[in-house]
């Protein structure tokens, strides 16, 4: 009876380990999918939505987020920040925007420091000049820097770029199917790309908002809105003579007739120079479709300076909403609006001609999923941003760069 019993007891004992086996691998290797490719997560997280619902999802990516910062609390709890480019001197004189009446303007942010005189990389709050791939001569109208705006996580960092606003159009894009438009809205044309006659100017490209399903948010394209305005929503705005604004809708509805386009985003995180009260509450969703503020993921934004005439575009690594929010008004940003959320989706990318003379994606920082043609030759599903080059009348943009 005793051995009949110590050997029911190891066979119970090896189907439980293959069990939890079974349930790690389910897990683990999921995870590293959603972590690790551009398609995976959608997935993953819409599938599971549909099958078990959007709640229990939630559950579920607040507890694998929440796994993995406790595993990066531990890996890194003894580690510094790092820098993810050799820094330069910072130049003491140089001025966020000059401009002289019939010159081009010079660009140059102000360096900004670190965020934490305790807790930097070397080179943190420096601005470094990206240069236009296809444009190598040209001064630069792009500038990056990285800071570290969590002091409890040296591995938690965000990648900034300033943008002059006096030499660059910022366009709104739609995706073919994100977001999905409200019903009985005019038939748009959704290429999700670039348009061919915009592409001999193009600078740069990144990331939209959120999914239609998390929170509805609006999008006006070519004067014609796909989904409408909510009040309380941070809203990004081109006006019809290129000057862009951030703010909630209720403080610019009025203008909405001098509007070429708009995509709203959650409340803004920053308005005026004012943090959002709700960065003060942990708990809060607001900033993360259906995931709390407090939960660390890859986030993005979207900001402007005091003058409107500096845009802000930042990507962050494992961060709170809060810290997303505070590292961007530390660059300069007064207005700041939070863009996607999650590994696969915020991006910034910059564009070459290869050796066949097509155009292609590059990155100016390591750590972004993109297809080479992204937004320029392949459509994109979600909607996005890009910057076009101020080209004075009767000139030619590129006249070098592919078509």
């Amino acid at each position: 009876m005793t051995l009949v019993l110590l050997s029911s007891k190891r066979r119970a004992l090896r189907i439980g380990a293959l069990a939890l086996s079974v349930a790690l691998v389910l897990v683990i290797v999921p995870w590293l999918l959603v972590n690790h490719t551009s398609w995976a997560g959608p997935l993953f997280a819409n599938g599971l939505r549909r099958i078990i619902g959007a709640e229990r999802v939630t559950h579920l990516e607040e507890f694998s987020y929440g796994i993995a910062d406790r595993m990066n609390r531990w890996r890194h709890r003894n580690e510094a920040p790092k820098a993810r480019w050799a820094p330069v001197s910072s130049d003491p004189v140089a001025q966020s925007v000059q401009s002289d009446a019939g010159a081009e303007a010079s660009f140059h942010p102000a360096s900004v420091g670190p965020f934490s005189a305790k807790w930097h990389a070397p080179g943190d709050g420096d601005w470094v000049p990206i240069a236009d791939p296809r444009r190598p001569q040209e001064p630069p109208l792009l500038y990056k820097t990285l800071l570290h705006p969590d002091v409890n996580r040296s591995w938690a960092d965000l990648f900034v770029v300033a943008v002059s606003l006096d030499n660059t159009i910022l366009h709104a894009c739609a995706g073919t199917g994100e977001p999905r438009a409200d019903p009985g809205t005019p038939a748009v044309a959704r290429h999700g790309r670039v348009p061919p006659d915009l592409v001999p100017s193009l600078l740069a490209a990144f990331n939209g908002g959120f999914m239609a399903e998390h929170g509805h948010y609006g999008m006006r394209v070519d004067g014609i809105n796909l989904l409408k305005p909510r009040p309380k929503s941070c809203t990004v705005i081109g006006y019809t003579n290129d000057s862009v604004q951030i703010a909630t809708w209720d403080t610019v509805q009025a203008s909405e007739a001098r509007m070429q386009w708009f995509r709203q985003t959650p409340a803004c995180m920053y308005e005026n120079n004012t943090m959002h009260v709700g960065l003060r509450q942990p708990e809060t969703r607001l900033w993360g479709a259906t995931l709390d503020g407090d939960t660390v993921i890859r986030r993005s934004a979207i900001g402007l300076d005091e003058s409107r005439r500096v845009l802000f575009v930042g990507i962050s690594n494992n961060t709170t909403a809060r810290a997303l929010a505070e590292g961007m008004h530390h660059v300069g940003a007064v207005d700041v609006a939070q863009l996607d959320v999650n590994w696969s989706y915020p991006k910034f990318l910059l564009y070459r001609a290869n050796e066949k003379g097509e155009l292609v994606a590059q990155a100016p920082v390591d750590g972004f999923e993109f297809h080479p043609g992204e937004y320029v030759s392949k459509s994109a599903f979600r909607d996005f941003f890009y910057l076009t080059r101020k080209v004075p009348a009767g000139t030619t943009p590129c006249p070098n760069c592919p078509k």
